[in-house]
């Protein structure tokens, strides 16, 4: 189109770019108005489009939140139910806990009741209380020591005997190759490895009520070595010198807590009708040793003595030191002298082993008037023997005073009111007895070995007596150990016997614990007829 504006003039040019200018104005406007029309028409397309989608997405959200609400409704409506049932369930679980506790304090009741029952019949047949106490793991039950491999230390470090409750033992017995066994074991009362030296003794201390109603009472230890018997005993051991530590009361064992409470049951008694005497002997390889013996300088040493049957049938050690205690202090102040002498020898399976029996009396004596004596004070014999104890027997101070009171009397009424006094001694033995050993599993030697030769013979003589009474066989052989002769008179019913079993329950020990709980499971079974009761003045009647 630009073609022959060569030939033509500027004014010529000049129109024919002012036309073509306007024209391609024209054409924009066009396109202008065509786009402009295009974009209004799609802009009211999506606009209404908008419009639909929102008036939808209105309804949608309507339609959800109602269901929604519906969902918050009905759920607040289930917690509210759930909140009601939650309460009447904690009506109900309270109801129970009430019920049960109601239960609970009956069966505790009904317990105490059989208890009591089952303890009255033990006294009418004479028959051994036996408490059971299983230690807990120690240190040395998994130590290395025993020449055995590592998987059979590992499956010995098994716990097998339990405190299934308050009565029963529970044992769990296997073999390789064979099933388990559960066994168990009734006693009069055991002691789980969570249970104190205080909850122990709480189950001995009315025993000792008995001490001053006319009865002698012996409490025994009984168990394989390193089964806790000489902590059950005395309590913890002070490493120096093997005497037992006073300084935590919450540990002390049977032995001193017995004497505290014998002197506090004394103590209500009116002042000077009773003293205490303690003696202390160790039955070591079969022979007897006063440990409260001194030499010419005082000192305490060990002094062998013999034990002897009296033309009564009891038995009795001559010479036996009795030293006399006003108060538990004194007392543990002896008998920790005492203990520094007891035999001690270290094995592999417990560093100070006993080596011997220790048996520590308590002979305490009650000053009565006999005016109001029982026909069995008028018995010739038996006065005779008692105004020979009172002459022999009595303190110094007692005697003192008596020889004063005497020479003081002015006329025949005052020596006769002294004349009238009379004595009646009961007696407390605290035995702790050493432990049955297997030589496998001690590892001991020499001398060691000998000892253990002589306990367990000694230990196999005290169940040899409680077989012949429990047969009620003629003859019972005291006299095959000295330890049973010693004890002769509590193992024989002329004592409330009460033999403490301890046991380990590692399944180390597994053999140990079986004979132990075997020998417990018999005594329990021997009748030895209703225990005698020393005779007190019987009470004149007010005229």
């Amino acid at each position: 189109q630009y073609q022959g504006l060569a030939g033509r003039s500027t004014n010529e040019v000049l129109q024919l770019y002012s036309a073509h200018g306007q024209q391609q104005k024209l054409q924009r406007s066009s396109v202008v108005t065509q786009l402009h029309g295009a974009i209004k028409k799609r802009l009211k397309q999506d606009l209404k489009s908008l419009r639909s989608f929102a008036l939808e997405l209105s309804k949608d959200f309507q339609r959800q939140s109602k269901t929604y609400l519906y969902q918050v409704l009905t759920a607040v409506q289930r917690i509210q139910l759930q909140n009601e049932a939650m309460q009447m369930f904690q009506i109900k679980a309270f109801d129970l806990e009430q019920s049960l506790l109601e239960v609970t304090e009956r069966y505790e009741k009904e317990k105490q009741k059989r208890r009591a029952l089952h303890n009255s019949l033990v006294e009418l047949r004479g028959n051994i209380r036996v408490h059971c106490r299983i230690r807990p793991l120690l240190p040395f039950d998994t130590a290395a020591g025993h020449s055995i491999s590592q998987d059979r230390q590992r499956s010995f470090s098994e716990k097998v005997a339990y405190a299934a409750d308050d009565e029963t033992v529970l044992v769990k017995c296997s073999r390789p190759g064979h099933a388990s066994i559960n066994k168990t074991f009734q006693f009069e009362r055991v002691y789980n490895a969570l249970e104190s030296q205080d909850t122990v003794f709480a189950d001995v201390a009315p025993l000792l009520t008995s001490l001053l109603d006319g009865y002698n009472v012996c409490i025994m230890a009984y168990g394989q070595t390193g089964s806790g018997k000489t902590y059950t005993m005395l309590g913890p051991r002070l490493e120096e010198n093997f005497a037992f530590s006073i300084e935590d009361e919450s540990e002390l064992g049977i032995i001193p807590r017995a004497t505290q409470e014998v002197f506090r049951l004394i103590s209500e008694k009116p002042p000077g009708s009773y003293w205490v005497e303690v003696s202390a002997v160790e039955v070591y390889n079969n022979e007897i040793f006063d440990l409260l013996a001194k030499d010419s300088c005082g000192k305490v040493f060990g002094v062998k003595r013999d034990v002897v049957t009296t033309r009564e049938g009891k038995s009795d050690v001559p010479l036996l030191t009795h030293e006399t205690v006003e108060n538990a202090s004194e007392f543990l102040h002896l008998v920790n002298k005492g203990l520094q002498l007891r035999v001690r020898h270290p094995t592999l399976v417990h560093a100070h082993s006993s080596r011997s029996h220790l048996v520590v009396t308590l002979t305490i004596t009650t000053i009565v008037s006999g005016d109001n004596f029982g026909t069995s004070w008028e018995d010739e014999q038996t006065s005779q023997r008692l105004n020979k104890e009172v002459s022999c027997t009595f303190p110094q101070k007692m005697r003192d005073n008596k020889s004063t009171s005497s020479s003081r009397a002015s006329s025949p009424a005052q020596l006769e009111a002294a004349e009238k006094l009379k004595q009646v001694k009961t007696r407390l033995q605290l035995v702790d007895l050493a432990g049955s050993e297997c030589v496998g599993m001690s590892g001991v030697t020499g001398a060691a070995l000998r000892e253990t030769s002589f306990i367990n013979r000694s230990l196999s003589a005290l169940a040899d007596v409680l077989g012949a009474i429990a047969e009620q066989r003629s003859h019972v052989p005291y006299q095959n150990s000295k330890l049973t002769h010693l004890l002769q008179d509590s193992i024989g019913g002329d004592a409330k016997l009460l033999v403490m079993l301890c046991i380990s329950p590692d399944q180390k020990y597994l053999t140990e614990s079986m004979q132990s709980l075997g020998f417990g499971a018999r005594a329990r079974q021997v009748q030895r007829g209703q225990v005698k009761k020393k005779n007190f003045p019987v009470q004149s009647k007010a005229k």
